[in-house]
């Protein structure tokens, strides 16, 4: 169940920033990357960093859950232990 949990949760992230981003997501003043991406888009040729780092943190977060189901995947299943 944990290993089905951490291996959804990158699915729901990306999920829930691709609402936000269209404007379907919470409401503006709960904070979302999602959003944080819509609402940086005026500024993309004045500071294209405003767009960069949340893509980024969105991307750094579903890697890292995805990595720590591996590792319990890993750890837990005992038909890997050959």
């Amino acid at each position: 169940m944990i290993v089905f949990a951490t291996g959804a949760v990158p699915g729901y992230l990306l999920l829930e920033a691709a609402l936000s981003f269209l404007g379907l997501g919470v409401r503006p003043p709960t904070p979302s990357l999602g959003s944080m991406l819509i609402g940086s888009t005026q500024y993309l040729y004045k500071r294209p960093a405003l767009i960069f780092f949340p893509g980024l943190t969105i991307a750094a977060i579903a890697m890292a859950v995805s990595i720590v189901g591996n590792a319990l995947r890993d750890a837990l299943d005992p038909r890997l232990d050959a």
